[in-house]
C-alpha cells in the first residue's frame, strides 16, 4: 500500500494576473492505494482530505479486500501497534507486516518489528530491505506512476463524491490495462 496526492481544480492564476485579488486555493486530496504485487492489480483504493493520514485510511481500505493477504509491505507511515492490530483483526496473527521501523526505534511488544530493527541493526537497512523482500513495494509506486502517467495528477471533479468516483473509475481502467499485458523490450546491444 501506498499513498499520493491528487490536485483539485483550484485557481489557475488567472484573477491574480487580471485582478491582483485573489490568492492561489491550494487544495488536494490523497489517494490511498493497495496492490496486489503478483498481478500488479489495484485490489483497494480511497480517496480522503489531505488530512487523513495513511495509518487512518486503512480501515476503510481494508473493507474491499475480499482475498487473504499473508504479506503486507508498507513505508514507515504504517509504523504503529494500531496497524499491526488492524491487519492481524482482518487477516489472522499469521500476517507478515513489512514495514521499516525508523532509524531511532527501540524494541517494543510487537515481535515482527522488534526482528526488523535486529536485523537492520546486524546487517543494516539495505541488507534487510533486500532479505525481508521490502523491495517489492516500489511496485505500488511504479503503479502511482502510471496512474499519473494516464490520468495526471489532478482531479477533474469539483465534488467530492464525485472525486471518489473518478479515482475509483481510473483505478478499474488501471487494472484493465494491466490485464491487457505490458510491452516487451528486446534489447539491443
Amino acid at each position: 500500500m501506498d499513498s499520493t496526492g491528487l490536485k483539485v481544480h483550484g485557481d489557475n492564476g488567472w484573477h491574480r494576473e487580471k485582478q491582483g485579488t485573489r490568492k492561489a486555493h491550494k487544495t488536494w486530496r490523497k489517494l490511498h492505494i493497495g496492490l496486489e504485487p503478483e498481478t500488479g492489480d489495484i485490489v483497494t483504493s480511497k480517496l480522503t482530505t489531505e488530512h487523513v493520514g495513511d495509518d487512518t485510511a486503512l480501515p476503510d481500505l481494508l473493507t474491499d479486500v475480499d482475498e487473504d493477504v499473508s504479506r503486507f509491505l508498507v513505508d514507515g507511515a504504517y509504523d504503529g501497534l494500531g496497524v499491526v492490530d488492524c491487519l492481524e483483526n482482518k487477516f489472522g496473527a499469521g500476517i507478515e507486516i513489512i514495514v521499516p521501523p525508523p532509524k531511532n526505534s527501540v524494541r517494543g511488544k510487537n515481535a515482527q518489528r522488534n526482528h526488523h530493527i535486529d536485523a537492520i541493526a546486524e546487517r543494516g537497512r539495505m541488507n534487510w530491505q533486500v532479505k525481508s523482500g521490502y523491495n517489492q513495494r516500489s511496485q505500488v509506486e511504479a503503479q502511482i506512476g502510471r496512474w499519473k502517467q494516464v490520468f495526471g495528477d489532478r482531479l477533474q471533479a469539483r465534488d467530492f463524491d464525485r472525486q471518489i468516483a473518478e479515482t475509483k473509475v481510473a483505478a478499474k481502467a488501471l487494472n484493465r490495462m494491466t490485464s491487457l499485458g505490458r510491452a516487451e523490450y528486446e534489447r539491443v546491444f
